[in-house]
Order: structure tokens, then C-alpha cells, then sequence
């Protein structure tokens, strides 16, 4: 298939896009010798979708008429009358500094010991927020992935595509602490118990919010991806370019990144008005009767 072979889709997205065919084919009939007409219809029979399903869908349908294009199975592209959904990304949950502080705080204090499910909770929580994996990404490393010197991990993201990640220094000491009492033989840092396998994003997911709930945080603002979200959030407060971010993160387009740029918008204005020509603080570093001043002509 094109997408596996050119574009190295992962096999859910694979799998969505030939469910996304299969619906079509079975709204509009044989879908290589549909007409502009048929495709138009489309917008009816899927008025009832989210906005982002329609997106997919008439995604999967344009590149399936640009394919046909392309290997000259077709001549005309009749994929321009297809509905086009305006989808806007939801802004993503936020934690403040101070919640992550008391989330980190409470992981920090119940590791203070050796019980090896608090450390492995600490060296789970340290990575989520301070390198920005993924939920799928982090329970799946495997244990190689840790290198005894560099401060990287190599982490595997979407569509099987390879990135370097840095590690922080608190979370290196948490994964040291968690390598020195980890058991067994398995290939994963993180492996289940007694099976061959890794933890499950539904068991990461269950134990952030018992230790939110437990830190005296709001249980459903608390997620695997809310902790990723607080990661690229508050590197951008921080003056963290926005392409270095889409690197950190694994985001194929810069499109996916810039959701985070709202959470800036604050120091973006402030910024505006301390330093344009035209802003409050230029005006007050100009003093009294500086402002268009200039030799007479």
C-alpha cells in the first residue's frame, strides 16, 4: 500500500484510512469511477460527523484520487468537491507550575523509600513531563533505550519514524533509581508484571490520576498527554524555539505544534509592548519629549 511503503504510516493510521474507504465506497458505490456529483453527496450523508471524523475521511478520499492520478488509472481528480470541514484543534488542558510542583512534590515523597512501584512511578512521571513522550511511546521503551552516558533516549514515535530525546538530569536520577531495583529479564523499562509485555497506557492513565487525586489535584485534569501538553507549554514560556519543540515532540508538520503558541500569547504581547517602537515601554525608556523628536529641517 502507498501509504505504508512512500509516506511510512503506522498501521492504525492504515487501518483508518481503509476504513474511511470502505465507507465511502459503500455511501457512493464503486469509488475509482465516481464522479464529482457522488462526492458531492458526501457532505449529506456525513453532516452527522465531528468535525474532525469528516476531515479524515475526505483526507483519506484526496489521497486516494491523487494516487489514482498519479499511476494514470484516472485523468480528473474529482476529489475538490468533497466537503471541507472547518476542524479546529481543541486547545489542549493545561497544569499550572504550581500543580505539576505539587504533582512531582507527592511522586518525590512517596519515592522516598525503595518501594520499587513509587521509583517506577517517579521515573514514569520525570519522563512524561520532562522529555514529552507519548504515553504509547514511554511504557513501550525498551530497556537499550536508556544510554549510560549520553543524556538521550531514542525513542520510536509515529509511523515507526526514530528521535533523540534529552533527558533532564531529575529524571535521570529517577531512572537510575528505578534501574537499581528493577526485577526480570524483560527487554522493556517498564515491563508488566509476571507477562513478557509492557505496562498499558490504561494502567499509566489510572495511576497519574490516583496520584493527583492523592496530591490534592483535580483527577480529570490529569493524563499521560495533559503531562506531555505541560512539557511543550511551559518550554515555550520558557523561550523554547517552536521548531525545536516540533523535534522534541515528533510532530511531522509544525501545523500540530503551534497549538501550543496560544499559551504564549501573554508574553507575546508584553513583549509588543516593551519593545516596538510604538509600545508602553519604549515610549517610557524615550522619557518626556524624546518620542518623534528629530533636527528641525
Amino acid at each position: 500500500m502507498m501509504l505504508a511503503a512512500e509516506r511510512g504510516a503506522a498501521e492504525n493510521t492504515i487501518l483508518a484510512y481503509r476504513r474511511d474507504l470502505e465507507a465511502a465506497h459503500e455511501a457512493v458505490g464503486h469509488l475509482a469511477t465516481a464522479d464529482v456529483a457522488a462526492l458531492a453527496s458526501l457532505g449529506d450523508t456525513w453532516s452527522g460527523l465531528a468535525a474532525s471524523s469528516l476531515a479524515r475521511k475526505c483526507s483519506a478520499l484526496r489521497q486516494y484520487y491523487g494516487f489514482l492520478v498519479d499511476e494514470g488509472i484516472r485523468t480528473d481528480d474529482p476529489s475538490p468537491a468533497l466537503p471541507r470541514p472547518r476542524s479546529q484543534r481543541p486547545l489542549p488542558r493545561l497544569l499550572s507550575h504550581s500543580e505539576v510542583e505539587a504533582f512531582l512534590g507527592r511522586a518525590e515523597e512517596e519515592a522516598s523509600g525503595d518501594k520499587p512501584s513509587a521509583l517506577r512511578l517517579l521515573a514514569l512521571l520525570e519522563l512524561l513531563y520532562g522529555s514529552g513522550l507519548r504515553a504509547s511511546e514511554l511504557v513501550s521503551l525498551p530497556l537499550n533505550a536508556v544510554p549510560r552516558d549520553a543524556p538521550f533516549l531514542t525513542v520510536t514515535g509515529k509511523g515507526g519514524q526514530e528521535r533523540m530525546v534529552p533527558v533532564s538530569g531529575r529524571a535521570r536520577t529517577a531512572l537510575s533509581r528505578w534501574l537499581a531495583v528493577r526485577l526480570g529479564e524483560s527487554r522493556f523499562l517498564f515491563p508488566s508484571r509476571g507477562k513478557a509485555g509492557h505496562l498499558t497506557r490504561v494502567w499509566l492513565f489510572q495511576v497519574l490520576r490516583d496520584l493527583a487525586a492523592r496530591a490534592g489535584i483535580a483527577p480529570e485534569k490529569v493524563s499521560p498527554h495533559v503531562l506531555r501538553h505541560a512539557f511543550a507549554t511551559h518550554l515555550l514560556e520558557g523561550g523554547a524555539d517552536l521548531r525545536v519543540l516540533q523535534t522534541l515532540l515528533g510532530h511531522a508538520d509544525i501545523a500540530t505544534t503551534q497549538i501550543y503558541t496560544h499559551v504564549d500569547s501573554a508574553r507575546l504581547v508584553a513583549l509588543v509592548n516593551a519593545r516596538h517602537p510604538l509600545g508602553e515601554g519604549m515610549r517610557r525608556d524615550e522619557g518626556p519629549g524624546r518620542r518623534g523628536a528629530g533636527p528641525e529641517s
